[in-house]
């Protein structure tokens, strides 16, 4: 049986890892860039650009609300969704700080 080792790690590199598994998959990007493109929520269009079955692009939003990149609301039948930037921006923060140091540590690297 695989025993997790995620706590052996910090809650840096968790987190890190956790925001890359949430974009692990084009239609999440795909999505994300969707949402980026409008100033306000979207419901319906979000199947409408993706070539997927609402039900594939409901699950890759359900990984995106739980990473906490998008945020949504249900009205009925009706979802509509949007990003959540404050997640975003630590997102982004975290993996420049991860390029960063990476790259700072080693230059001269092959």
């Amino acid at each position: 049986m695989a025993i997790n080792k995620k706590e052996e790690f910090s809650g840096r590199e968790n987190e890190l890892a956790d925001f890359a598994n949430a974009i692990s998959h084009p239609a999440r990007v795909a999505i994300l860039k969707q949402l980026a493109k409008k100033d306000v929520c979207i419901c319906g269009e979000i199947v409408e650009v993706l070539p997927l079955a609402q039900s594939t692009v409901s699950q890759h939003l359900k990984e995106l609300l739980k990473a906490g990149l998008i945020t949504g609301t249900v009205d009925g039948v009706k979802s509509c969704y949007c990003i959540n930037w404050k997640t975003f921006e630590r997102f982004e923060k975290s993996f420049n700080e991860f390029f960063t140091k990476t790259n700072s540590n080693n230059p001269k690297c092959c």
